[in-house]
């Protein structure tokens, strides 16, 4: 009878395992093998989704948030290093809604192998009338910073 039951729940292990995707791995012991069921065989796991949602890392003008998708866009970015070595960046930011808006923007600098250098802007206020476009302006407080990320995101 004992030997009827393990058998019994080692085979709903096995048909649990099969319906939800896992992968049986077998153990051998001293005396009995038994079935240890898991998701994964062992070893070391890989990341997943390492380029979702990283848009922050490869794009220099980022939207935090849907509002803000709908109603702002970045019609250009003017980049130059100043006399003292200093990045400096200018964004036009242009309003696409036939309505006033309040957005913030903040920018992070980084390094030419794109971590930030611990210089990053305060969000600062930006108030755009019916398609209107402005200049925003940003520098680097030091000599570091070669990349960029410019961030926008509805007024809080």
């Amino acid at each position: 009878m004992k030997i009827k039951t393990e058998l019994y729940l080692v085979a709903a292990s096995l048909t649990l395992a099969l319906a939800t995707g896992c992968v049986p791995v077998a153990e051998s012991g001293a005396s009995a093998t038994r079935t240890v069921v898991t998701g994964h065989e062992g070893g070391a796991y890989a990341p997943k989704n390492t380029t979702k949602y990283d848009l922050e890392n490869s794009l220099k003008f980022v939207l935090l948030d849907k509002a803000v998708e709908r109603s702002v866009t970045c019609d250009g970015l003017q980049e130059r290093i100043n006399e003292d070595g200093r990045l400096e960046i200018v964004a036009n930011v242009r309003n696409r809604l036939s309505r006033r808006i309040e957005v913030q923007l903040s920018c992070v600098f980084k390094d030419d192998q794109g971590f930030p250098t611990g210089d990053e802007t305060p969000f600062q206020p930006l108030i755009l009338t019916e398609n209107a476009q402005e200049g925003v302006r940003f520098i680097a407080m030091n000599d570091k910073a070669k990349r960029y990320t410019i961030r926008v995101r509805e007024a809080h």
